[in-house]
């Protein structure tokens, strides 16, 4: 009898473990985060497609791997909070018409009162347009502030639910003016601008960038303080960027995340992924428009699995077919986390690598 019980027992427990445990992973994150977009019962029977399942399950496990980062965290977390570090940086600026807040980063060469002007990086970080705060990324600041000399500044901005993605848009945008009214203030020169963001921040970076040079109404930013700005953007440099929002849905398709993910949310629908592609409106652009197109520099992984390397590939193809200044770089072993998280420290296994990359086009960019 015992071993009739371990007989069936055994297959009932791989299935619970082949079936049960996917189903129940996968209908918890669809509970959580959005069910499919079809019509009545419709809606129940895509969610529970044997691919979907497998799919979304695997991509839910694969966020289990961010736990290795617990030690950053920590190190963030304590670095942040330490009073003693305030004289690296000013905290909790605040700016815009939304009253967000910024923190801005001293280059450890130059105080306050240096000899002169320093460049200024503005960092927008990532998170799927619906997560990040400037906090997380202190270390990175700090980093990127010895590494390139220059002063940084990391903004938060209006990410989904609270704001859609015009919203963030003029967050950055309302960003990038304060800090030409604030340069003499800090001392670093409002001429000498450089984007540079990751993931989401990437497509925030050029699509702020685009949106400025078009003079766009809907960013309700006088004509000439759009000029100005786009005028004192040396260049973007984009880490694992997303620059073409419908190849990037059809990749979440791929991986069974597009109804779980706030992408399609943060641009209030498909029918707008156009709208919001830097790569459509890079092809809009006008031979007078095309001329005042900053140069770019992308960065990817090649290990990518977030946003695949062929975003920036194809971006970088556009920009050369349409004669304007682009460097892509295409870094073995590298994925969508460890990009950014190993600029925090110069520890981090890809910490040279990255930053070697950042420091050659930040130079071209800047001219120092």
């Amino acid at each position: 009898m015992a071993g009739l019980k371990y007989h069936i027992s055994l297959p009932v427990a791989a299935g619970a473990l082949l079936v049960g445990l996917p189903y129940s992973i996968s209908l918890a994150a669809q509970w959580m985060y959005g069910w499919p977009n079809k019509a009545g019962y419709k809606k129940y029977t895509e969610a529970l497609k044997p691919r979907r399942i497998y799919c979304l399950t695997r991509a839910v496990l694969e966020t289990l791997k961010y736990l290795q980062y617990g030690k950053l965290y920590f190190q963030w977390r304590s670095w942040y909070n330490n009073d003693k570090n305030r004289e690296h940086y000013e905290k909790g600026i605040a700016f815009g018409r939304r009253g967000n807040k910024l923190d801005l980063y001293f280059p450890p060469t130059v105080g306050r009162c240096g000899d002169g002007p320093v460049p200024l990086v503005v960092f927008i970080y990532g998170g799927a347009w619906s997560s990040g705060e400037r906090s997380t990324y202190c270390l990175l600041a700090r980093q990127m502030a010895e590494e390139l000399s220059a002063t940084v500044i990391c903004p938060d901005y209006s990410t989904y639910p609270k704001g859609n993605v015009l919203a963030m848009v003029q967050d950055i945008a309302d960003c990038l003016v304060w800090a030409r009214e604030s340069a003499q203030m800090f001392n670093f020169d409002k001429d000498n601008i450089v984007l540079v963001g990751h993931s989401a921040g990437a497509h925030l970076c050029a699509l702020t960038t685009f949106f400025l040079l078009d003079l766009r109404e809907e960013l309700f930013i006088e004509a000439a303080k759009q000029q100005g700005v786009t005028s004192a953007i040396r260049g973007v440099i984009g880490l694992s960027g997303v620059y073409n929002i419908m190849d990037h849905y059809e990749h979440e398709q791929m991986r069974a995340v597009e109804y779980v993910s706030t992408m399609h949310k943060a641009m209030n629908g498909v029918e707008n992924f156009p709208y919001y592609s830097p790569t459509h409106l890079l092809k809009t652009f006008s031979p007078d428009k095309l001329a005042r197109v900053p140069p770019f520099g992308l960065i990817h992984g090649t290990t990518d699995i977030i946003v695949p390397a062929e975003s920036s590939m194809r971006f970088s193809k556009l920009f050369t077919s349409l004669s304007l200044k682009v460097s892509l770089y295409l870094l073995p072993k590298v994925n969508h986390t460890n990009i950014v998280t190993d600029l925090m420290t110069p520890d981090r296994h890809f910490y040279h690598t990255v930053y070697g990359c950042i420091k050659q086009e930040y130079r071209k960019l800047t001219g120092t």
